[in-house]
């Protein structure tokens, strides 16, 4: 009889801490309640059936045959994650895997960790592979980074799998471990759809971290986690290379801050370190969008609103604000007005707490 699984991967918000993960730094992040679930089979004969319910598309390739799919390109994801644990030196066998997602595409809140992390889930319960959560994460970066062609850092994927009810989670890229940080009862957080659609594989991605990478070496330091903004500020870097570099470096400080600011209740000072966050990633990093500033900015003025910024990779996506939660219903209906009325664009809303991360359902 066919062994089988349902695993589930969730989604992820940046809360605070933008692109600084590939740059060793520090980010806080929480899973949300949103993502992909898995309905996996083993195969009796060496296959990868890979069916998208949300799709309704169907690929199945050899398992010895793993190559990159053009066509569906979508597919690419499970497919690295398969191809990167038989590498790794783990024994699979053929197997089915039906996909399907309550993920809002293009909305940068990570679908492709979280098909990703699901996927390796599933070989983990259908082969019983001695794996760890981290090892989980950073073999699914793996497959992004070398099978998908994204240079993406371990931020999501972590994200993904150490997710924690009602709380943040502290993530230290260089020392690779993860703290947890509550988050007060009585505000909630919002996503808001910008309406721009989020795609990092059009080299906007690579590109700032390439330049984060040239940053380090004009700095002779081997990560901008090791530099400060005074160090920066006082550098010969060009231009744009300084702007990015200043981005990385305050954001670290204010990911530290802000942890500090939520383990003593400090939200107001919190929400000003998310405005804050925005204001770096649009003037420094130049990772937002014309839409997406606005959005921010419309935030600013709504009653109940602490703060707010990008969320994700940039370049479309979304934000995520910290909100009372008693004023959630009016603050949707306000932003939501008032950002049509702004750009004729609709953005959609997802109230979200943090959630627990990836795990094997059945």
């Amino acid at each position: 009889m066919s062994k089988s699984a349902t695993t589930f991967a969730p989604g992820r918000i940046e809360v605070l801490g933008n692109h600084t993960d590939y740059n060793l730094g520090f980010v806080l992040s929480t899973a949300i309640h949103l993502g992909v679930t898995i309905e996996s089979v083993r195969l009796e004969k060496e296959l990868l059936e890979v069916n998208s319910q949300t799709m309704g598309r169907s690929v199945h390739v050899q398992l010895d045959d793993l190559t990159h799919q053009t066509e569906d390109s979508w597919v690419n994801y499970p497919i690295g994650v398969i191809k990167t644990l038989i590498e790794s030196g783990f024994v699979l066998g053929g197997m089915s895997l039906s996909i399907s997602s309550n993920l809002p595409l293009g909305a940068g809140l990570s679908s492709s960790a979280a098909l990703e992390v699901a996927t390796a889930m599933a070989a983990k319960a259908l082969f019983e592979l001695d794996l760890d959560l981290m090892s989980i994460a950073q073999l699914c970066q793996k497959a992004e980074n070398e099978f998908v062609g994204v240079q993406c850092g371990l931020l999501d994927h972590a994200s993904s799998v150490f997710g924690r009810t009602k709380e943040l989670i502290l993530i230290d890229f260089r020392e690779i471990t993860v703290q947890t940080v509550p988050l007060p009862s009585d505000v909630t957080l919002l996503l808001l759809n910008s309406g721009v659609p989020h795609q990092l594989t059009g080299g906007e991605y690579n590109e700032r971290r390439k330049q984060c990478t040239e940053a380090a070496a004009g700095l002779y330091i081997s990560a901008l986690r090791d530099a400060t903004p005074e160090m920066v500020r006082n550098s010969t870097l060009d231009d744009v290379i300084r702007r990015r570099a200043l981005h990385i470096t305050e954001e670290n400080e204010r990911v530290i801050e802000g942890a500090n600011t939520l383990r003593h209740g400090q939200i107001e000072r919190f929400g000003e370190l998310m405005y804050a966050s925005h204001k770096s990633s649009s003037v420094n990093f130049e990772n937002s969008t014309h839409n997406l500033d606005i959005l921010v900015d419309l935030m600013k003025q709504i009653p109940g609103s602490y703060g707010s910024r990008i969320t994700g990779g940039g370049f479309g996506g979304s934000t995520v604000s910290l909100i009372h939660r008693r004023q959630a219903d009016s603050i949707i209906r306000t932003i939501s007005r008032n950002y049509h009325e702004a750009t004729g664009a609709t953005c959609s809303a997802i109230l979200t707490d943090p959630s627990q991360g990836a795990r094997i359902l059945r």
